[in-house]
């Protein structure tokens, strides 16, 4: 009798799909309004175009290969910007402002002299992300995680400039992100599982840190609250979120780690803010409704900022100057990137869909 050879069912597939290649959905261009850049901000630690990791393991996509390169194949204008990997919203919104007008980075006088650092960066003149960027060659930004936060402060300064930068600095010294009047640069606001009201995965307490410059800092609910004071949601501009969520709700009302859709490293701080209630230095009162969450950022703080106006996202009625709260995503933390472990096949169709959503947009 002759022997039988098994091939893995893997291998089989492999040979299968280069067969009979499945054909891409196509997408109906033919209802887009527009179709500007995408500029897509990365997280805490995260990293972008301009660091050399990007190019072993994509931030965007992660083993499931590279996202962006994936959106552009599909007729999407997509980068990956590179900000510091855990510095302040506000740091970080000027090295973006610096790579999309390819110039050095200035962090303001006023900021730089006050937070003691050097008030200019990097040079990226001649290096500018994106060729073109003005009120006729708009952009959407999308921020995962604290890029959120990143790219809030970002376009509020380029709505309203910052007044004590303007009052700090001669008019001819002054970068022009701090003096305001650019709303229309910008055509749309996407936050990725964002702390926009911060997150309780670090405790109640940092009422006085020694240095206030950083991400960690701007990540407490208290500092969290008060940045949301600093920052206008502009009328002119289409905003969304999309919080996400990997706990599940126990019979003692707490929230624990759905092990089957969330990474390892996020399951022991998934447990204990699924349990943490209490009130913050500042008197804020975290009940619980902030107990669900996606491993590092609660589920409630992502759908939207306290101060600015929100609804649940209607196809039928998608306003500007609005956050519209689009459907809790059932991933970890890391899942809107693409996943690490727990690989996320159908990101790609998200994006793909929310990419269109906006392209349709009047």
């Amino acid at each position: 009798m002759a022997k039988i050879v098994s091939i893995p069912l893997a291998i089989i597939m492999s040979i299968l799909s280069l067969l009979f290649p499945c054909k891409e959905e196509e997408i109906d261009k033919t209802q887009w309004n527009t179709n500007y850049s995408y500029v897509f901000v990365h997280g805490l630690m995260g990293w972008g175009k301009y660091d050399p990791q990007y190019k072993i393991m994509p931030y965007w996509g992660m083993f499931g290969g590279e996202l962006l390169g994936k959106l552009n194949d599909k007729g999407y204008e997509c980068y990956a910007a590179s900000v510091a990997p855990s510095d302040s919203a506000w740091d970080r919104a000027c090295e973006l402002y610096a790579q999309l007008t390819g110039t050095v980075v200035d962090y303001g006088k006023a900021h730089s002299e006050r937070c003691g650092h050097e008030r200019f960066g990097k040079d990226f003149t001649g290096n500018a992300l994106i060729e073109k960027w003005d009120a006729e060659n708009k952009i959407n930004l999308l921020g995962h995680s604290f890029g959120g936060a990143t790219i809030r402060v970002f376009a509020s300064l380029m709505a309203q400039g910052n007044a004590a930068e303007v009052e700090a600095t001669d008019k001819n010294d002054i970068s022009p992100f701090f003096t305001g009047g650019k709303s229309d640069w910008i055509y749309s606001l996407t936050a990725l599982a964002a702390p926009h009201n911060g997150t309780t995965a670090y405790g109640f307490e940092n009422s006085a840190p020694e240095n206030t410059d950083t991400a960690a800092y701007d990540m407490f609910i208290d500092h969290a609250l008060e940045l949301n004071k600093t920052i206008v949601t502009d009328g002119q501009t289409y905003y969304f979120s999309i919080p996400c969520t990997a706990t599940t709700l126990t019979e003692n009302g707490t929230y624990v780690a759905d092990k089957n859709r969330m990474e390892i490293l996020f399951h022991s701080s998934a447990d204990e803010m699924g349990k943490l209630t209490g009130t913050t230095s500042g008197g804020y009162v975290v009940d619980e409704s902030w107990l669900e969450n996606d491993g590092l950022v609660n589920t409630i703080s992502a759908a939207a900022p306290s101060c600015a106006p929100s609804k649940t996202f209607d196809e039928n009625n998608i306003p500007k100057g609005t956050w519209n709260i689009m459907p809790t995503y059932q991933g970890d933390h890391m899942s809107l990137q693409g996943g690490l472990l727990k690989v996320n096949t159908d990101v790609e169709d998200l994006y793909t869909e929310h990419l269109n959503m906006i392209n349709s947009l009047k």
